[in-house]
């Protein structure tokens, strides 16, 4: 049966080295023989606030407003914004969901922000009660493809914008993983803008040849639930490297485990 892929792009210009990933993305994995769908965020003109707004019919408490628990309410009854239940249909027939993005101070710009927030709705993508637990998108691979604006040297353990990491870690560790999704290794594109023409070409060329295999990847591996305490979420074990989150949260040196590859 033929993957279905889903790649949510967030980028303002169809003449950008983002689209130009993009389209490359829909090229060769429309040739592998897979149904592939695009996101456009900025075309569509989805909206990024997270808002009263996207929940029709009346509200459980107007008064004192909860995002969490309304979307939740909304979720569960079929009252969410048709724009939200939309992207939940993609979302949930997608075995591979790819991320387009330049990088914005050190995250993902504000409409790809949105998506999260309105998206990934409390009971559809997460549980409070079950943290990084819920299996909803157990079997869906995701990965994120970003474009930086400095260079590769910048972004190491002795540069000055720290390791790209833990630049990574609140995507890939707090929203991705905390959903269950399958993560592979992030497609990073150093500093397309200041890089030569040939230098461009190579970049796209690289990941045309990643694509070609890139079904077949293996996820990247992070510190399993059985390792944390039920009650408090720590480590039981502290004697032993689990992985990334070990060597942020405990202030060592960082793990070997990358989460790039």
């Amino acid at each position: 049966m033929a993957k279905k892929v889903l790649i949510v792009y967030a980028h303002q210009s169809s003449s950008s080295f983002n689209a130009a990933a993009k389209n490359i993305a829909v090229e060769v994995l429309t040739a592998q023989g897979c149904t592939v769908e695009v996101s456009d965020l900025y075309a569509m003109g989805f909206k990024a606030t997270a808002t009263a707004e996207d929940i029709k019919g009346d509200l459980k408490d107007a008064e004192n407003f909860s995002y969490l628990e309304e979307s939740k309410l909304a979720w569960e009854q079929g009252r969410l914004s048709d724009d939200i239940t939309k992207e939940q249909s993609k979302l949930t027939e997608a075995d591979l969901v790819i991320f387009q993005f330049p990088m914005y101070w050190f995250s993902v710009p504000g409409i790809l922000k949105g998506w999260f927030d309105r998206v990934l709705t409390n009971g559809f993508a997460f549980s409070q009660k079950k943290p990084y637990g819920l299996e909803t998108f157990k079997d869906k691979k995701v990965m994120l493809s970003v474009t930086t604006g400095s260079p590769e040297s910048m972004f190491c353990t002795i540069g000055i914008n720290g390791d790209i990491n833990v630049t990574l870690w609140p995507l890939q560790n707090g929203i991705l993983h905390y959903c269950g999704f399958q993560l592979l290794s992030p497609e990073v594109f150093w500093a397309p803008a200041l890089a030569a023409a040939e230098d461009r070409k190579k970049m796209l060329e690289s990941w045309r040849t990643r694509l070609q295999g890139l079904l077949e990847e293996e996820p990247l591996s992070f510190t399993p639930l059985y390792c944390f305490d039920k009650k408090t979420f720590q480590l039981k074990y502290v004697g032993e490297e689990f992985g990334l989150s070990v060597g942020i949260h405990r202030s060592n040196p960082q793990s070997s485990r990358s989460q790039m590859d």
